[in-house]
């Protein structure tokens, strides 16, 4: 699984300008311990397009009273500021830069960086921890430094039974007549765990938690031709011919990781499957 690692001189100077200011400001505040970045920028990927993605560990005693605006707002004009759907700070910037910012107690919450071991890949922490006053977070953030891509049997069986369920519903749905909740679920639920076994038969996991980034570099033409007939608009006709072609996928890769890793498929339920999409 390749990684890139992070190069200072990345694809967009205004992101590590603000990187920049951000330790500066971090550095100034005494009521932080420690900042943490992760996202694009930390795996050396970032562009012009990028966000500004951190941890904020305030000091214990100050997490009341400690403003996550006002502190956001000194690295740039805000155009909106709100806590969104997950309880995290999301900025947009006046150059339309987006950040998300999770203000949280450096107590506990330094604790769990470890935690993140296969979901958060930090391949130099030196360049992700902005700040450290203890020293904590570094060490912490060491443990993520080595990729753990996932394992192959026991994640394929999982996202091969996950694809059979959500399938079901979606022939359900479909046979209900409800066309823009098949769309949906066609798009936001199946296609992820597809792209997500096809990556793992393809040994390209490095966007894994997001698999449908890069997806033009990472996977080979006939696998993005196959996702591809899997996309449809909300009209009921094209729903039904992109959820058989996506059914169509899901079998033929839970069979190539039968082949491959010995994998339990239910195969008098996928043929019924099949048939309710019919």
């Amino acid at each position: 699984m390749a990684h890139v690692r992070h190069n200072p001189a990345s694809a967009c100077p205004v992101l590590d300008r603000r990187i920049a200011r951000l330790r500066e400001l971090a550095e100034a505040e005494p009521r932080l311990e420690g900042v943490l970045l992760y996202g694009s920028w930390t795996l050396g990927e970032a562009d012009a397009y990028s966000d500004i993605e951190a941890y904020l560990y305030v000091r214990d005693a100050h997490t009341d009273a400690f403003d996550g605006v006002e502190f956001v707002g000194r690295l740039a004009p805000l155009k909106l500021a709100y806590t969104n759907m997950y309880g995290i700070l999301a900025v947009v910037f006046d150059d339309l830069m987006r950040g998300e910012f999770h203000v949280v107690a450096a107590g506990a919450g330094i604790d769990e960086v470890p935690t993140w071991r296969g979901m958060v890949h930090l391949p130099d922490p030196g360049a992700a921890v902005l700040l450290d006053r203890s020293g904590r977070l570094t060490a912490a953030a060491r443990r993520l430094a080595d990729p753990c891509p996932p394992e192959p049997g026991p994640t394929a069986q999982q996202l091969t039974d996950e694809l059979a369920n959500w399938t079901l519903m979606l022939a359900h749905v479909l046979r209900r007549g409800e066309t823009a909740r098949a769309h949906a679920l066609l798009h936001t639920v199946v296609a992820p765990q597809q792209l997500q076994l096809c990556r793992l038969l393809r040994g390209a996991t490095t966007h894994w938690l997001t698999p449908s980034r890069a997806l033009e570099q990472d996977l080979p033409a006939a696998d993005r031709d196959r996702y591809s007939a899997t996309t449809a608009p909300a009209v009921l006709p094209a729903v039904r011919t992109a959820a058989r072609a996506s059914w169509r996928w899901s079998r033929e890769l839970a069979g190539e990781a039968a082949s491959r890793w010995g994998i339990r498929v239910p195969v008098g339920l996928h043929e019924e499957i099949g048939v309710l999409l019919r």
